[in-house]
Order: structure tokens, then C-alpha cells, then sequence
């Protein structure tokens, strides 16, 4: 899968999602899939994974996190707390920076 496909959210950013059972949802992401276009985002997207038992760990059904396409996560705005889309905007000093759609403000420092 060799698509052009750039995505402005990065890890740590707060993240809402539009689609999918967990409509509604509020997290960070975690991490960045990069090869599925897809992000790990704490406590969204939940699955039960049967492992088994290893040195460190005892064989149980352990709770964590799939991934969720990028396409149903939009970044959060810092001033109304309501999805965003994410311009880019060349500062003065010659900075590009991330930008909200909604409020105008900037994202990165």
C-alpha cells in the first residue's frame, strides 16, 4: 500500500473520534501507525487479547488499545474543546507551525 497519505495529528495530541463504535470518544494518541494510516489512542477502541503465559507475565485475558484509522480521529481544539481541522501556517522568524481551523490557534510552539 504505497499511498500519499500525510497525516497533521502526532503523537500526544487529544483527539476526538467522528466514526465508529466509539463516536464521541476523547483520548491521546499513544502512537502513530504509519504503513495502515492508523493511531493507538489511549482507552478508545478496547480489545480483549487472550495471551499466554510467559516469564514475566502470567496467561490471562489482557485489555488494550487496537488501532483506529487516522480518517476517524479529528484533533481537539484547545479553546472550544470541539473538533478541529489542522492548517499550517509559516511563522515570521520562518517556523512552520500547525494551526486550528476553528479559533486560529497555534498548536505547535
Amino acid at each position: 500500500m504505497n499511498t500519499a497519505f500525510k497525516s497533521s495529528l502526532k503523537k500526544g495530541d487529544q483527539v476526538v473520534v467522528i466514526a465508529g463504535k466509539d463516536k464521541g470518544k476523547r483520548g491521546r494518541i499513544l502512537m502513530i501507525v504509519t504503513e495502515d494510516h492508523a493511531a493507538l489512542v489511549e482507552r478508545v477502541n478496547m480489545i480483549k487479547r487472550h495471551t499466554r503465559a510467559t516469564k514475566e507475565k502470567e496467561a490471562g485475558i489482557v485489555e488494550r488499545e487496537a488501532p483506529i484509522h487516522l480518517s476517524n480521529l479529528m484533533f481537539v481544539d484547545p479553546v472550544s474543546g470541539k473538533g478541529t481541522r489542522i492548517g499550517k501556517k509559516i511563522l515570521e522568524d520562518g517556523r512552520k507551525v500547525r494551526v486550528a481551523r476553528k479559533s486560529g490557534e497555534t498548536i505547535d510552539r
